[in-house]
């Protein structure tokens, strides 16, 4: 089989044409099938009255689920609230690498939304955007503590603020293909690195299918440069803000991404889309992508047999250990020139206090931020109630927590970070490389050049430490 994905070799493969738009998660989406039917019924949702008197509109501009149901199930969840408090409430849901030009668009122009949703870091807006830690004061109030991963996604100790609000996040697993790394003697897929490059290797040259891990600038390839980062050692930054970028660990990293590729991809992984480790996978074309667990539910819908045939692995060991980016931050804003602010916090707190109906309608993908507003998380994974075969394929993910860090880790989502992972520096240092463009040493020295000069602007404003 070849190692190229093409449209016509994607769709004979899958044999339904659709798959394409719903694995891109553009909204949309249709009757599920019988195998994503749940098992037992929706957990009941909750409302309580908002603090103040609301009145007016309400507008919400967010990414376009990769799990189309549960956008199907937050727009009418949010017009009825809005219906039970006196508000007129407009849910606007765009690509998901739209998202970053239409905030910076309306923050320009001071009008807009008056919530705005990314799936990741958003430091470098906090200037244009009301602090919002008096809202996360009151949710700790009443949900308990927030998950340490997620306040560090939304929370800058430079100006000890709260530039976002996280209510959810999804944890970012290896997903393989287990029929196809059994022939290389990993049934139970790759639990390293160093497994990674040589299965990927063999499963390339035995097979024709290549390796789903993409260096382009797009939201995924950002969160698997940083696991490989961190699983040698390395870092942009320190616990300080100190940038760390240049150092034999990155080189080294560098030095296995021109393996990778040379062994186990093609040119196609420089210009990828989100979508396109999802489709692949489905495909039968990748062996293995790192990404949530989307690809496997539309698996499910699209084609039962590959999902059936799709598995999981936590966060590869490397060197230095085993981490993974927090896939999606939920990371919400409210602009400074928000319309309507108080409204905005109101339905944040309202929507946080429904985490369990939250969990359940995006099909087990948004894991809550507040993690005690859904104790029957853990029995949802041991035994999915949307179709997993097996049931408890999912079970693993109740560690989560244990191998998933924030964006900036080992320090904070701050601005630099958040403009870093915005201009793909980490993806393109890695590109540069395996095209041959530059030496491993060549091309951190350029990342840390870019780096340095970033973070240096941010603090000569005051928002960045170290």
């Amino acid at each position: 089989m070849s190692g190229r994905l093409t449209r016509r070799t994607f769709l004979a493969t899958t044999g339904i044409a659709a798959v394409g738009t719903a694995v891109a998660g553009c909204g949309g989406g249709g009757e599920q099938s019988q195998a994503q039917k749940p098992s037992g019924p929706a957990p009941k949702e909750t409302f309580s009255e908002p603090r103040r008197k609301l009145s007016g509109n309400l507008r919400l501009l967010m990414w376009s689920h990769f799990i189309p149901a549960h956008d199907e199930w937050f727009d009418s969840f949010a017009k009825k609230w809005g219906e039970q408090v006196g508000v007129n409430v407009t849910v606007d849901h765009v690509n998901v690498e739209d998202i970053p030009a239409r905030i910076s668009s309306e923050i320009s122009a001071g009008r807009g939304h008056d919530l705005l949703q990314y799936t990741a870091p958003l430091g470098q807006f906090e200037p244009s955007v009301l602090d919002l830690t008096d809202l996360v004061k009151e949710a700790n109030n009443r949900f308990g503590d927030q998950l340490e991963l997620c306040q560090k996604s939304s929370f800058n100790p430079n100006t000890n603020g709260y530039y976002a609000y996280a209510p959810f996040w999804a944890p970012d697993p290896g997903d393989y293909r287990k029929s196809i790394w059994r022939q290389v003697g990993l049934p139970n897929g790759p639990t390293t690195w160093d497994e990674l490059l040589r299965g990927g290797t063999e499963i390339k040259k035995s097979q024709g299918i290549q390796m789903g891990l993409g260096m382009s600038q797009e939201v995924d390839s950002n969160m698997a440069a940083r696991a490989l980062l961190w699983s040698y050692g390395a870092s942009i930054q320190d616990e300080n803000e100190k940038v760390t970028i240049n150092s034999d660990a990155t080189i080294a990293t560098v030095e296995y991404m021109v393996k990778l590729f040379k062994g186990a991809m093609t040119n196609e992984v420089f210009s990828w889309n989100p979508a396109s480790n999802n489709q692949g996978l489905i495909a039968g074309q990748f062996s293995y992508i790192l990404n949530s667990i989307s690809a496997f539910r539309t698996a499910q819908e699209a084609n039962p047999e590959v999902a059936d045939d799709i598995f999981f692995v936590p966060a590869l060991e490397g060197p230095e250990g085993g981490l993974a980016a927090q896939h999606v931050m939920y990371n919400w804003i409210v602009p400074k020139g928000a319309a309507n602010p108080d409204a905005a916090q109101e339905f944040l707190l309202h929507y946080t206090a429904n985490a369990p109906a939250v969990a359940y309608h995006s099909q087990l993908y948004d894991f809550p931020g507040w993690p005690d507003l859904v104790p029957q998380l853990d029995g949802w994974l041991a035994k999915d109630p949307f179709g997993s075969k097996p049931a408890n394929k999912l079970a693993f993910l109740k560690d989560a927590v244990d191998w998933s860090v924030n964006i900036g880790y080992p320090g904070p989502a701050n601005p630099a970070i958040g403009e870093i992972f915005g201009t793909y520096v980490i993806p393109n240092m890695y590109a540069r490389a395996a095209r041959g463009e530059r030496n491993p040493q060549q091309a951190v020295a350029e990342a840390d050049r870019e780096i340095n000069g970033i973070f240096e602007k941010w603090r000569g404003e005051g928002l960045v430490g170290g």
